[in-house]
């Protein structure tokens, strides 16, 4: 019997300067346990994109999954990279999922954030010690 997943995806835009955004079309995906999905962000910044994914489930707060940007990334260790990846490609950062679980049935986010300034090391340890990401089955 295959289990089928939902996942919701939506846009999170916090302001920027100038022109950035983040575009998310919000759907529904729909797929099996054990495959693959990719959910689609696409932005545009006048400045080295930092890009944010969370995951929120049905009364939680979001968490946060991962980070990329031009300069590399990191993830939070509950989304192993073995399943959880993401990569900038021009001007798009889709989630890619893989060997889907019913936990993984949520609502995830994509997240734009302009030049860090001042000590990334605390902004990622900060990041990765507070729970940024939430799900919704």
């Amino acid at each position: 019997m295959e289990t089928w997943l939902w996942i919701i995806i939506a846009a999170l835009l916090s302001e920027c300067k100038g022109e950035d955004s983040v575009n998310q079309i919000s759907e529904e995906v729909i797929a099996t346990e054990g495959h693959t999905v990719s959910l689609q962000c696409t932005f545009e910044t006048d400045y080295t994109p930092y890009l944010f994914w969370y995951k929120q489930q049905s009364n939680d707060f979001p968490r946060f999954v991962l980070q990329r940007s031009t300069f590399g990334g990191k993830e939070a260790e509950e989304f192993p990279k073995e399943r959880f990846d993401a990569q900038i490609q021009n001007t798009s950062v889709p989630l890619r999922i893989q060997n889907l679980q019913l936990s993984d049935s949520a609502l995830y986010y994509c997240a734009l954030r302009p030049t860090v300034t001042g000590n990334t090391d605390s902004l990622y340890k900060n990041l990765l010690s507070t729970k940024h990401t939430s799900l919704s089955p």
